[in-house]
């Protein structure tokens, strides 16, 4: 009597049939899809229906991307905010430099059209510090006896005069500037011709002129330059303009306050003209006899 094996165990075909039916199958779907395209919408309907599932599932890591994204770009932004920040200060720092650079080469250009302008010869120097005296207007260039400077010649910039050398050393030069209280300048107001002493005050864009009658005819914005007659200043040199004119009959005479027009406290390159007075020398007065003259007669 043979044993049958109830239909639970019943297994159907082998694996190797089931490979084989599988794989014509799925070569005949291949085909018909590639010939007739019987799956499109097939395909679309299926990925219609799997879409919020996929989205679903990749909800969790794009929530972890867009978190460390999130850090990732603050610390980067952190960072390119110092590394900016630091930029920032060198290249303010550079341009700076840059228009500091930028005025003194004007100015040297400025001196160079200076120089050509002054029947004279004149040596460039630049200045290096100002005196020690707190109560003087005095600035130390760096130019002396080597270069052939000599007491007494004096200063000026691109516009006018800014001083007089006052001391000279081998490869230094004291410069008394025009605003010292000790340092006076003839000059004549360009206006009417009238002469007068330009006197500093101590002050830094303040002068004076001295001894100047009331009735004298002196007026807010007249042109003082250089008069010459000392044998120290070239004339014609722009030296200062009158900013106030105070009259007051209760003293001798007026007070007139000028403004230098040199920039004597504002820059680092000057002029030293080596200025040749060829006007002679003083006459000397007569002496005097002590003894009297006798009449005659006597």
């Amino acid at each position: 009597m043979e044993y049958t094996p109830p239909p639970l165990f019943n297994r159907g075909p082998t694996p190797l049939v089931r490979l084989v039916l599988c794989s014509l199958l799925s070569i005949g779907l291949l085909v018909a899809d590639a010939r007739f395209q019987y799956l499109d919408n097939i395909r679309e309907a299926v990925a219609i229906v799997v879409y919020p599932l996929q989205r679903l599932a990749g909800t969790p890591a794009a929530i972890f991307d867009r978190i460390g994204d999130f850090f990732v770009t603050q610390a980067r932004l952190r960072n390119d905010n110092n590394r900016l920040a630091e930029q920032n200060l060198q290249n303010a720092a550079k341009l700076r430099l840059f228009e500091a650079l930028s005025a003194e080469n004007a100015h040297l250009r400025e001196l160079l059209a200076a120089r050509e302008r002054i029947p004279a010869t004149t040596t460039a120097a630049e200045v290096l510090y100002g005196g020690r005296d707190p109560f003087t207007r005095r600035v130390i260039v760096d130019k002396g006896q080597q270069s052939d400077i000599k007491p007494g010649q004096p200063v000026i910039d691109e516009i006018g005069v800014v001083g007089q050398v006052t001391r000279v050393y081998p490869w230094l030069s004291e410069v008394t500037l025009i605003t010292d209280k000790e340092q006076v300048v003839p000059v004549q107001n360009l206006r009417n011709g009238l002469r007068a002493v330009l006197a500093g005050t101590g002050n830094d864009g303040e002068l004076e002129l001295k001894f100047i009658p009331l009735n004298a005819d002196f007026q807010n914005g007249d042109q003082l330059v250089t008069s010459g007659i000392d044998g120290v200043y070239p004339p014609g040199l722009p030296v200062a303009a009158v900013s106030n004119v105070e009259r007051n009959a209760a003293y001798l005479f007026a007070r007139i306050a000028c403004k230098p027009l040199a920039g004597v406290a504002s820059h680092t390159q000057v002029l030293i003209v080596n200025w040749e007075n060829k006007a002679p020398e003083r006459p000397t007065p007569p002496e005097k006899s002590g003894a009297p003259k006798k009449r005659r007669g006597a």
